[in-house]
Parts: C-alpha cells; structure tokens; sequence
C-alpha cells in the first residue's frame, strides 16, 4: 500500500515538473517575441542647442525625471535590482568614454532610444522610461540630450541586463514594464515647448514622470517592482485631495505627509521631487487636486 501511495505521489510530482517545464517554455518564447521584435522608428529629429543655458535646463530635467536611479549621477551606468529570479537590471553608460556609447551614437540615436524606447538595432530597450519621455517637448528633450552629451567620459563597461526566469514571467504577463516601445505612440508629434507656470496645465505635462508607479489614472495600485509596497492613490480621491498646496509641498520635498507620515525614499522618491522648483510643485498639486 505505502509502495502504491510512493509510486503516485512520484507521478504526481513528475507531472508537475512537466507542466511547470511546459509553461517556463512558453514564457520564455513569448518573452524572447517581445524582446527580439523589430522596429522601423520614423524618427523625427531636432536640433540639440549646446549653450550652457540649455545644458543646466538639462541637469535640472536630468534630475526631476530620476535618470541617475538606473544610469548614475556620472551617467556611467549602474545596476538597480539585482535578483537572480528577476534578474539583474542594470542603466547602461551614457557618457562616450570605454564601455559607453560609441561615436556613431549620434543625435538621431538619442531621439530613438529616449523617445521611441528602441536601440539603434532596431530593438526595444529594456525598461527604458520612454513613455515618460514621449511627451516631452522638444526643448526639454533637447536640453536632456545636450546636459548627457556635455558631461565628462566615464571609463566604465555597461553591465549586461539579465532577466531571470521570474522576471521573464512577469514581464509576459505586463506586471514588470521591460518592453517600453510597445507601450508608445511612435507617430506622436511633440510639442516644440510649454508654457512653464503654476497651471494645471502644466501640472498635467509634468505628472506624466508619475504614471510608471501610480498608474494612467495616477490612483496607483500594484507596486511595478516586485515585493514593492502599493503604490499610493494621488488624486483628489486619496491623500492628496485632503491636502493643502504648502502640505502636499512638503511630502515631497522631505518625504513627511501631512498626516505626519515619513516615507521611505526607496518608496516614494521624495529625495528627487525635491528638487522640482516651486513653479513645478504648485503645477503638479493643481493638476492633481482637480483629477
């Protein structure tokens, strides 16, 4: 009898094996479509002013979109998660010196990459934010480009992305954002600049930087990082619809919530809204406020 119990629960785990083997399969295919998918980008190209004007609009861009959260405050690149069932995710060097971008990496590759998501092979960049930057207007793109072209070389190998099996899953199944070029509108006309005011406006402009982690609606949900807490409801129906201007202000220039909360930078970047100006905060709070 124990021999019998023995010999189904044996075919019962080697059934599972099976099917478990059978599914990573087809995930690793359907991952292996998405990442190998090719792309025939019209790019629309513009000019990239160099005056020191342009480049310090660039730094302040360069630091409010959190850019150095994946690439480094050098731009050299640098790894950000490392799990091995995830796999380890890792911004690539931005600076032209060994092991960063080549020569051929020209204006036309940057305008590809940032707001196509896509790679000069014609591939999309893995978990490269391009939908947040599809929107930008020409001048504000323009002034990115110009502050990353600008700034010294860096001597540094791009360390390889790895997506691990879990990763591979999750990515299939749209909870982990690896394929950014499927997700714009590659026909898009940009506007050449904004209007730079507390307007909501304005404020709807800049609340594109916050649909990665709280969603189009911006009513949150699941945290896209894995193990991540969930992410917070920020328009006037959560937090943010009880708070005053110089309140909401506050959260995100310290990370201190009106209702004397400290949040945790790792899950709310509060260390980088931080250096959003004034005019920029009270856009965003107005944009909001009336969502």
């Amino acid at each position: 009898m124990f021999s019998k119990i023995l010999k189904w629960a044996g075919i019962v785990v080697l059934g599972l094996i099976v099917v478990l083997v059978i599914a990573f399969g087809v995930f690793s295919f359907l991952f292996n479509q998405h990442a190998n998918k090719q792309y025939a980008i019209d790019v629309r190209e513009i000019e990239i002013p160099t005056d020191s004007a342009t480049i310090a609009a660039g730094a302040h861009l360069f630091t409010i979109k959190g850019c150095a959260h994946c690439h480094g405050t050098d731009l050299g690149g640098k790894v950000f998660v490392d799990d091995p069932p995830i796999g380890r995710f890792a911004g690539s060097n931005l600076t032209y010196g060994k092991g960063g971008l080549p020569a051929s990496f020209d204006n036309k590759a940057w305008l590809t990459a940032m707001r196509h998501g896509v790679s000069p092979a014609g591939k999309t960049l893995m978990l490269m934010p391009s939908p947040d930057f599809v929107k930008l207007s020409d001048q504000d793109i323009g002034a990115i480009i110009a502050y990353c072209k600008a700034q010294p070389k860096v001597d540094r190998p791009t360390i390889p992305f790895k997506v691990g099996p879990m990763g591979k899953v999750l990515s299939v199944l749209g909870k982990v954002p690896l394929f950014p070029a499927e997700e714009i509108d590659h026909t898009y006309k940009q506007p050449a600049d904004v209007v730079k005011s507390a307007t909501a406006e304005y404020g709807e402009y800049l609340s594109v930087s916050c649909i990665g982690c709280h969603k189009p609606s911006l009513k949150g949900g699941d945290n896209p990082i894995p193990g991540g807490v969930p992410v917070a409801n920020i328009t006037s129906t959560g937090h943010v619809g009880k708070w005053s201007e110089d309140g909401f202000i506050t959260a995100l220039r310290t990370g201190k919530t009106p209702e004397g909360k400290q949040l945790k930078n790792e899950d709310m970047p509060w260390g980088m809204t931080a250096q959003y100006t004034d005019v920029e905060l009270k856009a965003l709070y107005l944009y909001l406020k009336n969502l």
